[in-house]
């Protein structure tokens, strides 16, 4: 059985409304999941953010709590709903919450990685499946809600940046030169998962830093977004991609030359994000 599903780091002073988020970096592969699987270890990681914690571990030091995934998102995605059961691959299904994500294979228990390469061979029971939610999906929710609570509590709104990493090979859909093509995409649903000024703020903070951006093209937000973005009551979700080649090889997911600039350069966004949370809050409390 995979171990702890999450690491949760927290700043000796927590004095921003912000909380950050790596649902899909986890890489703890114990040898049950490697054998029950029909892929290598290295085609298994195809679909994880690879070292997107490691990228932004700077925000403890910002005042920022920050939440990040061990359990690999080829196990359990945390970033579905724990209803999202793909009858493709679990028996005993009495009825299931069908969409294009689940239709794909990328359900909250995936039944294919990036590429759509199946991970297994057969289906596994309902039993099966719960209790790999109950194990990993629940306690990781149960955390993230907390941490919004608190910060919604204290400094009257709760922003959440849910950082992930794409292909480099996912921008080709945007069909633009290599000179404008964005190196940051910023998803907030269209507007119904952050009010304007949080995602402007966001925006800034990577411009600022030398990234090029895009928002909501090709990727808009999903489970994190749409369940706890409430931007009416205070509570905003903006969903972070940002462009793997940029830091890795992605075919061998190592970290590649400009690893440390790119970390770097991550940092001084991420104080900049945190101030705002702090100056946003002083607004939202009065």
């Amino acid at each position: 059985m995979l171990g702890q599903t999450f690491s949760l780091y927290r700043p000796r002073f927590e004095d921003t409304s912000v909380v950050f988020a790596s649902p899909h970096s986890g890489s703890h592969y114990d040898e049950v999941f490697l054998n029950e699987t029909v892929l290598d270890e290295r085609t298994i990681r195809s679909s994880e953010d690879a070292y997107v914690d490691r990228l932004y571990a700077f925000a403890t030091e910002c005042g920022a709590p920050f939440l990040c995934a061990n359990t690999p998102r080829a196990y359990v995605d945390l970033n579905r709903g724990a209803d999202e059961l793909d009858p493709a691959l679990i028996a005993g299904l009495r009825r299931s919450t069908l969409n294009p994500r689940i239709s794909s294979g990328l359900g909250v228990i995936p039944r294919v990685v990036a590429g759509g390469r199946a991970i297994y061979r057969g289906k596994m029971t309902l039993g099966a499946a719960q209790k790999r939610l109950s194990a990993h999906w629940h306690p990781y929710h149960n955390t993230l809600r907390q941490l919004m609570d608190e910060r919604q509590a204290r400094f009257g709104q709760a922003i959440l940046l849910d950082c992930h990493s794409m292909p480099h090979e996912a921008l080709a859909s945007l069909r633009r030169n290599s000179s404008d093509m964005p190196e940051i995409v910023l998803g907030d649903r269209f507007g119904a998962s952050a009010g304007a000024e949080i995602v402007d703020a966001v925006e800034a903070a990577f411009q600022n830093a030398g990234f090029r951006t895009a928002r909501n093209m090709p990727f808009a937000g999903a489970f994190m977004a749409q369940h706890y973005g409430r931007p009416q009551v205070g509570r905003h979700v903006v969903q972070i991609e940002i462009d793997r080649a940029l830091y890795m090889d992605e075919a061998s997911i190592t970290p590649n030359y400009r690893f440390t600039e790119i970390q770097n350069r991550l940092r001084a966004v991420i104080a900049q994000i945190a101030d705002f949370g702090r100056r946003d809050s002083a607004l939202a409390a009065e």
